[in-house]
């Protein structure tokens, strides 16, 4: 099988000659091979070329070649030398004999040195040497390296500035177009560039800080220097550099939005006398963190850095500052942020105090002594005060009239005796006292305040209580006159509510730190010196959502006492025992709740929403008193009308100021913020207001009034916000 194969290879070796002999007389070669070994296609070139070949043991390949069109025997070798460079073989020429060897021994063997006759498109390999004259050779090499096939050649020699590539012909050709175009003359000349706003200095290292690393990736020299003097820009390099350098130059070459380094901002919500110190202690890190740690300031830039200042002018609430220009771009930024309108928080509390007392006393007090033998001391008694009075007093009262007061004659008394001369006198009497109280307490403090900043409300009297007392005689003056002396301190007595809102990232969650007091003066109990008050306090810092109602705290207290005088063992004998006792029994209860909602006023609209209901519901619990009654007949100051609140002026259209309905202008420089530009707009009345379901009533707001939900927001309103 194999003989026969070897057979059939010669047989088309020598029908393949045939043909090619009769094609090369003919001059023109149709070539068609399938599968067919590379020596048998060079045996063809040979025949049809005439070239001697020397065939390297390691060229081995099977080649497929189709052909529609015939060619010439030079085509021909032209198609066999890119079938070498497909199969990664090279011929190289040595006289009149061509060698086909392997690519990898390309860069070792001789080719074709300065090939003028080759052609651009061939596939020879060939060394070409490259005059570069305008740009530097040895930096073209990293450029036109990964053009270079591996087994080709490039290397530069910096002395005589030139280049050496050794590979095909085709090839070679493109990368002498390529550093013909690379290799052009350059215009280095220097311009100068003079500046009329900015600063030649910081110009200059703006540009370096940009081109330095571009410049020298391009391997051209581009210098930008700054003349203080005249404040200009030289500009060395090539045309196009220039060209790109000056135009940028000129950009930056800009007047500031406000003239100079010096800028007056107004601010609409912050206050510039708290906000200058701040501002200055930034302005100091800055300059610090440009001039690096232990670094000393070096040129204009870094001294006016380190010049910067900021005060406050308190009467137009503006600050002054005077900074570079990334300096003040920087310190605008941040006032930009914190000069905002910061979100209100309405704060309604509900103190709920109900306390219930109740007292009853039973006694019963007698004498009896007689007289008739000028004897003083009495026979018997028991006296035991009852409801503050015992028979004593009672007894005393008859002798003295005038010193008769009425807690002597409280609860029920019935007396009997004898009071006579001689003979034996005796007196009696029972007493019933029972006293009831009820205290209904309900305040209802509110306040609104701005986000961060304490509100107190104090709704109070200023109660004096004794603190001290002496008495002086002035035995030197004549009769001996008496000079009291007290010392008083006053106390507030009412309702006292501290707050400090936080109003949480979110927008939805209010922190609220609380102080609320809330104090009546109360009954004075026996044996008290002075005045007696009743305090409630609650200090506490609670997370409430957004128109929530949560409970600070609470008391409920149920008190019940029982008292009892009694002479020893009698007292305890039934039904006649009564006459030798007295008994009391206290019974009070306390009920204490403290209820607190807070609500996010986010722009003009919320807060002149819950505004106008406070006010109609103050003007409905007016109305009562403007109306006449037959009972008022006749009128006891007629023609002067009672007080009362005027109706809300509408609000002022957008644009306008709220007090002279002017358009309203903003200070000079100054720019408003995005997040306070919402306009005010009128609030829907409180009397559309449908009552919330099964929702507790609103502080500050009578049984009955119709109230808002506590999650619904005015009709006009905007949708609740996150905190700016």
């Amino acid at each position: 099988m194999r003989g026969f194969r070897s057979f059939a290879v010669c047989a088309l070796a020598i029908a393949l000659s045939a043909s090619l002999v009769s094609a090369q007389q003919a001059q023109r070669i149709t070539p068609n091979f399938k599968d067919a070994d590379i020596t048998q296609i060079a045996e063809a070139v040979s025949a049809a070329t005439g070239k001697n070949f020397i065939i390297d043991p390691r060229v081995r390949a099977q080649v497929t070649m189709l052909s529609s069109t015939a060619m010439s025997p030079e085509a021909f070798y032209e198609a066999f030398l890119s079938i070498l460079q497909v199969y990664g073989f090279i011929a190289v020429p040595s006289g009149n004999i061509i060698k086909i060897l392997p690519d990898t021994n390309a860069r070792t063997l001789p080719a074709i040195d300065l090939p003028d006759r080759v052609s651009a498109t061939s596939d020879e390999i060939v060394t070409q040497v490259i005059d570069v004259r305008n740009v530097n050779a040895p930096a073209l090499v990293p450029i036109l390296r990964p053009m270079i096939p591996q087994y080709g050649h490039l290397v530069a020699y910096p002395a005589s500035n030139i280049l050496i590539i050794t590979d095909r012909a085709s090839n070679v050709n493109r990368m002498m177009r390529i550093i013909r175009r690379i290799d052009q003359v350059g215009n280095q000349d220097v311009e100068i560039v003079p500046l009329q706003n900015a600063s030649a200095a910081e110009v200059v290292r703006v540009v370096n800080s940009l081109y330095q690393g571009a410049a020298a990736a391009e391997g051209t020299a581009v210098k930008v220097v700054a003349d203080d003097r005249s404040n200009s820009v030289l500009i060395g390099g090539d045309q196009a550099q220039r060209l790109r350098l000056r135009a940028l130059i000129a950009h930056l070459d800009t007047p500031l939005e406000a003239g100079g380094d010096t800028r007056v901002r107004y601010l609409h919500y912050a206050n510039a006398e708290k906000l200058a110190p701040k501002l200055k202690e930034q302005m100091t890190g800055i300059a610090a963190a440009a001039a690096g740690p232990g670094a000393q300031p070096a040129g204009a830039a870094q001294s006016a850095e380190k010049s910067a200042m900021v005060w406050a002018d308190p009467t137009n609430n503006a600050l002054i500052i005077t900074a570079p220009a990334k300096t003040m771009r920087a310190i605008m930024a941040i006032i930009d942020k914190l000069d905002i309108r910061r979100p209100q928080v309405l704060v309604e509390a509900i103190i709920a105090d109900i306390d219930y007392n109740k007292d009853a006393e039973l006694g019963v007090n007698w004498a009896a002594y007689d007289k008739s033998s000028n004897s003083s001391v009495p026979a018997g008694a028991f006296v035991s005060p009852v409801g503050g009075t015992s028979i004593v007093d009672l007894a005393s009262a008859v002798q003295n009239p005038a010193n008769v007061s009425t807690s002597l004659l409280q609860g029920t008394t019935i007396g009997i005796g004898r009071i006579a001369v001689s003979g034996l006198n005796f007196a009696a009497i029972v007493r019933a006292i029972r006293s009831d109280t009820r205290d209904n307490i309900i305040a209802t403090p509110s306040a609104m305040t701005m986000d961060n900043q304490e509100a107190e409300l104090k709704v109070a009297q200023e109660v004096p209580f004794i603190t001290g007392q002496y008495t002086a005689n002035n035995t030197a003056v004549v009769g001996g006159a008496v000079n009291p002396f007290q010392t008083i301190q006053r106390e507030e007595v009412g309702t006292i509510l501290k707050i400090t809102p936080t109003i949480s990232a979110e927008g939805s969650q209010v922190m609220l730190k609380i102080s609320i007091e809330s104090s009546s003066l109360g009954t004075k109990p026996a044996g008290a010196v002075d005045l007696v008050t009743n305090k409630r306090t609650v200090s506490t810092t609670v997370l409430i959502e957004d128109g929530g109602i949560v409970v600070l705290g609470g008391l409920i207290e149920d008190d019940t006492s029982k008292g009892e005088s009694r002479v020893p063992y009698l007292g305890n004998i039934p039904i006649l025992g009564l006459l030798f006792k007295t008994r009391n029994q206290t019974s009070s209860k306390t009920n204490l709740m403290i209820f607190i909602r807070p609500k996010i006023m986010r722009d003009a609209n919320q807060a002149a929403y819950e505004t106008e209901l406070k006010y109609n519901y103050m003007q409905d619990q007016q109305q009562p008193m403007f109306h006449t009654s037959p009972s008022d007949l006749p009128p006891l100051l007629p023609g002067v009308p009672p007080g009362k609140l005027p109706p809300l002026p509408p609000p002022p259209p957008p644009g306008k100021d709220s007090a002279t309905g002017a358009p309203s202008t903003n200070a000079p420089g100054a720019t408003a913020p995005a997040s306070s530009a919402a306009p005010a707009t009128s609030a829907a009345p409180a009397t559309n207001v449908a009552p919330a379901t099964n929702a507790p009533p609103a502080p500050g707001v009578a049984p009955g009034t119709p109230v808002p939900d506590a999650t619904a927001a005015p009709a006009n309103a905007p949708s609740p916000q996150g905190k700016p």
